[in-house]
């Protein structure tokens, strides 16, 4: 192969494996910054906070796998309760597609576990090293005890962080003070350390090694966004014919205009605040999570300048071509719509739920026995599973032909959380029967409060009968 060829390959492959330049934000100040700075706090505290809230005595959230049920602020879902997780599940995907189709990538920006975890270890990565030049300069600084101290407690407290996290994760399915007790006397089981552990590392990955770049290679909303943008959907935006062409000034200047300059002096700070490396005046990307700290830094430059602010803003394609933002219109108005009333019936569901369960098992091994008393006998198991977090006690009632004779517990009691079975026998005399197949129904009633009831209905069936004349 010639030279020419060569060196073309080289030159190829030095663009597709380019090394990862380190991206450090600097820090910005600001409205969004500020309201990003509190939606982090929220977030953060809802999470660390959460295992530790209790209701009525209990952890108020617990997701408890081995015992297949969950437990939310007194309410228990179990296995046959999926139906409101695929609800709530649609619901968080409407809601996303909703807030995307007005606003763009708000939860990116201000909501996403990446985005939230990522701005807590910069926070303490800018406390241990400094700013973003300080950090450059420690980064080219050749390796000497301070360097080594420095780099060693900032990976210090970013996995203090990262254990603490994987440790509240857990806490989510094991009983906080139980795990806290295993941890204190290193008694944790195989699972619960497994996923401390691997939470832990997964955290100090993905925000404090990877960060943008689990945005921008590994997540995949970045990629089908574009689906849900239309031109009236907010985005952030450099107002170009305003900005160019770009160039250094003094401040004061006034014929900067003259020179064919706008009011872009070309300083770089959105580009240095950008969490994701990108530079806004390029156009929308996909890489941006919209946490619009380059508007923050645009605007202190602008008004250092004596300009008007606004030159990086939240707009709209429509309003950039002087037309009227439509924030009603048919995408965003059938998203609003499915999610107020998804929400409405899962509010719903959850409120009129009843905290009782029956199900009632016939012995299939005999349809039906006859008795010594030449009854036609059925025999059921009664499963009651008890959905509250209180023991229970529930009055057994059979609606059924008035010559059924019912053998069993008038009152049954359950334990919280719990599922009980009670064999229970129904017997009738042949002559009282007009069919062979007969509807039952069973009813279950709270003792102490009434308005808990379930009924079931149930098959009876005796010997086929001839016709009568």
């Amino acid at each position: 192969m010639n030279t020419q060829d060569d060196t073309y390959l080289v030159g190829n492959e030095k663009d597709l494996y380019e090394k990862r330049v380190k991206i450090r934000p600097k820090k910005v100040k600001g409205f969004f910054n500020n309201f990003r700075v509190l939606s982090v706090w929220a977030l953060l505290g809802l999470y660390y906070l959460g295992p530790w809230l209790t209701w009525n005595g209990q952890q108020a959230i617990l997701l408890d796998l081995p015992a297949r049920q969950f437990r939310l602020f007194g309410i228990t879902f179990w296995p046959q309760d999926f139906i409101f997780l695929s609800l709530l599940l649609v619901i968080a995907a409407l809601a996303l597609f909703f807030f995307t189709s007005v606003a763009g990538r708000l939860w990116c920006g201000y909501a996403c576990p990446q985005t939230v975890w990522t701005q807590l270890f910069v926070w303490v990565e800018r406390l241990v090293e400094g700013d973003r030049n300080k950090q450059i300069k420690l980064s080219k600084q050749k390796w000497n005890l301070q360097k080594i101290r420095i780099k060693f407690s900032k990976h210090f407290l970013w996995i203090i962080l990262a254990l603490f996290t994987g440790y509240t994760f857990v806490g989510y399915f094991t009983p906080i003070k139980t795990l806290t007790h295993e941890i204190l006397a290193f008694s944790t089981g195989p699972w619960e350390t497994f996923w401390v552990l691997f939470y832990s590392f997964a955290t100090w990955g993905n925000a404090g090694k990877l960060r943008e770049q689990v945005c921008i290679y590994m997540c995949p909303y970045a990629r089908f966004q574009s689906s849900m943008f239309d031109k009236d959907t907010l985005i952030i935006s450099y107002d170009e014919k305003r900005g160019e062409s770009r160039g250094a000034r003094k401040k004061g200047s006034d014929n900067y205009k003259e020179q064919g300059l706008g009011d872009c002096i070309d300083c770089m700070q959105c580009v240095h605040v950008c969490p994701t490396g990108i530079d806004i005046r390029n156009g929308l990307q996909y890489e941006c999570i919209a946490c619009a700290a380059c508007i923050d830094v645009c605007d202190q430059v602008m008004e250092k300048m004596d300009y008007p602010k606004g030159l990086i803003r939240y707009t709209t394609e429509h309003k950039e071509e002087g037309k009227t933002i439509k924030l009603l219109r048919p995408k965003t108005i059938g998203y609003g719509l499915v999610l107020l009333l998804l929400s409405g019936a899962f509010v719903s569901s959850i409120a009129l739920r009843t905290p009782l369960e029956l199900d009632i098992i016939k012995d299939r091994n005999r349809l039906y026995i006859t008795n010594s008393q030449g009854l036609v006998e059925n025999i059921y198991k009664l499963k009651v599973l008890n959905k509250s977090q209180q023991d229970r006690t529930y009055q057994i009632k059979i609606d059924a032909l008035s010559e059924m004779v019912y053998k069993g517990p008038s009152e049954v009691t359950v334990t919280a959380g719990n599922v009980e079975t009670f064999p229970i026998r129904l017997s009738v005399d042949p002559i009282h029967m007009e069919k062979s197949n007969i509807e039952v129904l069973i009813n279950l009633n709270d003792v102490d409060n009434p308005s808990i009831q379930v009924t079931e209905p149930a098959r009876f069936l005796g010997p086929a009968l001839t016709r009568r004349r």
